[in-house]
């Protein structure tokens, strides 16, 4: 299949989704919005497990340190966390306390590995956090995610604020790779009523496409990495029609290397502003652990 034909998925097709708790937060804003808030450090439990493709599984977190709740808002799909893990040799997990310089390890104790992840959900009812992992085969998140069980432990950390979208245009357009497809849920799930959208995701093969939650208005386009090749993604976004006017939103995240062109094409060919593309690096291919605070995409 090639990226000029992705495989669409319409809401006709869509099986039944679990519905995903937000509450309200509609506003006036017509860009990105930041509301900052203090991090909290919780240590949770694995509740249960869902695997979603071969390579993609959901976890729900649970434990007392989510009694009191959690800062999800509304159209925040940016919002995210970072994950502690166990010591890979030994299974030993120590989180930081807070003290004079801010959260430190206690003296002699080994520092966990952390990685950010995109908060999948929340489940205000039963109190537990979502969170989605993709399965490269390498790597500590990736092997904690392919062997966790029910009842293993993570600590969570953050996240630092919500970085709320405008969810005042007709029309978004959302490109990504597996590792967006947490937050492009996100987006569909939570669209402003009579919005539409038009969803282009790069996955490695038809093995791994899902059903998305779909309302009339809302398309959504696989990209099969195996046979589309490099550069696939971008020339789906590119033969995609645009709504004339400017009334819509861009929003794309994945690798850096794909990311690049699709934000020159929105930005530079197209012209623009700012504040109506947003552009998230949340990996970097032969970079571990990368800092996507780091990452500026989004500069002139």
């Amino acid at each position: 299949m090639s990226a000029q034909q992705p495989a669409e998925q319409t809401a006709q097709e869509q099986r039944p989704q679990p519905r995903i708790w937000s509450g309200p937060n509609r506003t006036g804003q017509t860009q990105v919005n930041f509301i900052g808030g203090p991090v909290a450090r919780r240590l949770l439990t694995v509740s249960r497990i869902e695997s979603i493709t071969p390579r993609f599984r959901r976890f729900y977190l649970t434990g007392d340190d989510l009694a009191v709740g959690f800062p999800y808002v509304n159209f925040a799909p940016s919002d995210h966390v970072k994950v502690l893990f166990p010591q890979p040799d030994s299974g030993e997990l120590i989180l930081p306390t807070p003290g004079e310089r801010g959260w430190q390890m206690p003296e002699g104790a080994a520092k966990p590995i952390t990685r950010d992840y995109t908060v999948r959900g929340w489940l205000p009812d039963t109190r537990e956090l979502i969170l989605e992992f993709v399965i490269h085969g390498h790597g500590v998140a990736s092997a904690w995610a392919t062997n966790a069980k029910v009842g293993d432990k993570l600590g969570v950390m953050g996240p630092r604020g919500n970085i709320v979208f405008p969810e005042n245009y007709a029309f978004y357009l959302l490109a990504g790779d597996e590792a967006a497809l947490p937050s492009i849920t996100r987006l569909l799930e939570e669209l402003p009523e009579g919005a539409g959208a038009h969803a282009f995701i790069e996955v490695e093969d038809a093995g791994e496409t899902q059903d998305l939650p779909l309302r009339p208005g809302v398309k959504v386009a696989w990209v099969l990495r195996r046979t589309a090749g490099i550069g696939g993604l971008e020339r789906a976004v590119r033969e995609v029609e645009l709504p004339a006017g400017d009334d819509w939103f861009v929003f794309a995240a994945g690798e850096v290397g794909m990311l690049r062109p699709i934000r020159d094409y929105f930005r530079k060919e197209l012209g623009l502003p700012k504040e109506r593309v947003v552009v998230d690096g949340y990996w970097k291919r032969g970079v571990e652990n990368l800092d996507h605070h780091a990452v500026d995409l989004d500069a002139d």
